[in-house]
């Protein structure tokens, strides 16, 4: 029975495995040390250059060069910065996102969309209502906003169960640039008070609390001392790792009593013109997994990528890894634009 397990296992994808539930006298039986894999980008934004261009030449291109690292990790998650209220169709500064745009972000391999953001209620409360029912049409998940009091409990925090262990996944933001007219449905807020029964929820519910606060000072290449103080707060209430959006701009790192806050992974896909902004990280976080033992983490690895615009080496937008030949750009003075600001870091 052993080796048709074993045999089955080895046919199924990564994350195919990571959904199977098996009793705990399998693992136990299962002389293995496995790995959970997480992939995380930044801002993914919905600009009105990004929208026009989906049309003319569809989503594919966007995450084309990443996306083996999306697939081949356990959870894939990226901050989606735009509600999906309908049309018309918007970019800034009032963001409203295609829906195709979503499913894209699903097929490519995100698992998970973070939606605490400053732009999610761009539409107001009718556009959160809607996102809410077409990201559950398409069985899209999301951590950040919540429909009501009983849906918000189970949203925030987020938890999966993947490989034997628990994940919460926790995200909150900073402020929204519009206000709601409805208690309900609510977005997730930076306040300690109101973060406080969340995380202590992702403790003692889950094996790993990871958390993603939107937050910061736009284009800031250095963390703000509200960000310390706000990653010391959450660190003391059992996070195991923090990795930030929101700045637009990847900013640096620091390890706060062993555990490590990315304060800023950057945009992963955007129309924004400077250089700073269009140089930004994707993040991968290994938790070695034992039986009996809390999942421990392996030596973070960060990885820059660059966004291209329409015809730099794609006929659409694409994030692509700065250590892609230069013979893919078709425009050279990019390339060099992406080398000097690289060296910048």
């Amino acid at each position: 029975m052993r080796k048709v397990l074993i045999l089955l296992l080895t046919l199924l994808p990564l994350k195919a495995f990571g959904q199977l539930h098996f009793p705990e006298e399998f693992w136990r039986a299962w002389p293995h040390t496995d790995t959970l894999t997480l992939y995380a980008v930044g801002d993914i934004m919905s600009h009105g250059a990004v929208i026009r261009d989906a049309a003319e030449n569809g989503y594919e291109g966007f995450f084309k060069y990443v996306e083996k690292d999306i697939q081949g990790a356990d959870i894939a998650i990226g901050n989606m910065e735009f509600p999906l209220a309908g049309k018309p169709y918007s970019g800034y500064p009032n963001f409203s996102g295609p829906e195709a745009y979503a499913e894209y972000l699903s097929r490519v391999g995100f698992d998970v969309f973070l939606t605490a953001n400053n732009h999610i209620l761009d539409r107001g409360s009718a556009g959160l209502e809607r996102t809410i029912r077409e990201l559950e049409a398409r069985n899209l998940w999301y951590t950040g906003i919540g429909e009501n009091m009983q849906k918000d409990s189970l949203q925030n925090p987020f938890i999966l169960s993947l490989k034997g262990i628990r994940v919460a996944i926790v995200n909150f933001t900073y402020g929204t640039n519009q206000g709601s007219s409805k208690a309900w449905p609510k977005v997730q807020r930076m306040d300690t008070l109101a973060l406080k029964p969340v995380m202590e929820r992702a403790s003692s519910k889950a094996d790993l609390v990871l958390v993603f606060p939107h937050w910061g000072i736009e284009y800031d290449l250095k963390h703000s001392a509200r960000q310390e103080e706000m990653a010391r707060w959450l660190i003391a209430q059992g996070a195991h790792a923090i990795v930030g959006a929101h700045p637009h701009v990847v900013q640096d790192m620091q390890w706060i009593e062993g555990v490590p806050v990315f304060y800023s992974l950057g945009n992963a896909l955007s129309n924004q013109n400077d250089l700073p902004a269009r140089l930004e990280a994707a993040l991968t976080l290994r938790f070695v997994i034992r039986l009996g033992e809390r999942p421990q983490l392996l030596e973070p690895r960060l990885d820059y990528l660059w966004c291209t615009k329409p015809g730099m080496v794609e006929d659409s937008f694409s994030a692509v890894p700065v250590t892609l030949p230069q013979t893919y750009w078709r425009v050279p003075s990019d390339y060099e634009q992406m080398k000097s600001t690289l060296n910048t870091r």
